[in-house]
């Protein structure tokens, strides 16, 4: 039997249901500035280290973040700069969204 290619669609929404979760999207807005321990990431994410490493793992099998080891710690990094754009563009569809529904807001205060 041929290998049969999977649709670019797919692997799409497998990307955005990974992303579906609040902790994964916190995690690479924190990566933004650079590489972090995992203890920082559990830290500021004010989850225990199972969940972090779920969160970690799931980013990492669709390789949007790659780690390393230094000693006892283990450091993760965004694997890709676009993954910011991709949240941006996420945050500029919501700003317009609430802007969209402030205006409907004041146009009914107005009435």
């Amino acid at each position: 039997m041929p290998f049969k290619a999977t649709p670019v669609y797919v692997t799409k929404a497998a990307l955005f249901r990974t992303l579906g979760h609040p902790a994964r999207v916190r995690i690479l807005e924190l990566l933004r500035d650079g590489e972090l321990s995992v203890g920082t990431l559990q830290e500021e994410l004010g989850i225990d280290s199972g969940g972090t490493s779920q969160h970690l793992a799931a980013l990492r099998r669709i390789g949007l973040v790659d780690s390393r080891r230094e000693g006892t710690s283990v450091y993760y990094r965004a694997a890709d700069p676009q993954v910011f754009a991709l949240l941006e563009v996420g945050r500029a569809l919501i700003a317009r969204a609430l802007a969209e529904q402030q205006a409907l807001l004041e146009e009914l205060s107005a009435e």
